[in-house]
């Protein structure tokens, strides 16, 4: 270290780049800063209250779903329109076209309509999830989580509960049946009857 220091033929410039060290400091933070402000603006338009057309509230329980149609009432029970979703039992008949991931009642909404779902849980930790659709949203016990979605295209998309929420979370399916407007003000109609 003596010989360096007193080396005159050593260029002080050779061992300290401040320049280059300047360089390569600022453009990564540059590059950084380019990407965060577009996936900024992405999380701030997702997050963008959208005046939902239909909102849907599902409460999870063991082992079965129940869902509300905020929006409608009926009329004969003076109540909003609800009901359970519980899984198909087998009984050796084939009446499901799939074995364990057909339901009782199955929840309808229309396709190109902007859907609000709020999720909540009545006793331990749900997923409600729906993988066709790229939809998850956690449902916890004495929280109301809410997701929004848009379906394209009509269909019967399945899922089921993606959490480990017991010995029998699998027996948690999911069917959501995507129709036309009119097919769902129908549906609608014969719920209330």
């Amino acid at each position: 270290m003596y010989r360096m220091v007193v080396n005159r033929f050593i260029n002080i410039t050779l061992l300290e780049r401040q320049i280059i060290e300047c360089v390569w400091t600022i453009i990564p933070a540059i590059i950084l800063i380019q990407i965060a402000l577009p996936s900024l603006l992405l999380l701030y338009i997702l997050d963008e209250a959208i005046n939902s057309s239909l909102t849907l509230k599902v409460i999870g329980h063991q082992w079965y779903w129940s869902y509300e149609y905020t929006d409608f009432w009926s009329l004969q029970l003076n109540r909003r329109l609800e009901f359970d979703s519980y899984i198909l039992p087998e009984d050796g008949s084939e009446t499901s076209l799939f074995r364990l991931l057909d339901v009782d009642n199955r929840t309808v909404v229309p396709f190109k309509t902007h859907i609000r779902v709020l999720v909540s849980a009545a006793d331990v930790l749900h997923a409600w999830t729906i993988p066709a659709l790229g939809v998850k949203v956690d449902a916890v016990p004495g929280r109301l989580n809410q997701l929004k979605f848009i379906c394209q295209r009509p269909g019967t998309f399945s899922g089921q509960c993606s959490e480990i929420c017991g010995a029998n979370h699998r027996f948690m399916p999911i069917i959501l049946e995507v129709v036309s407007i009119r097919d769902f003000l129908n549906w609608i109609i014969c719920l209330q009857d």
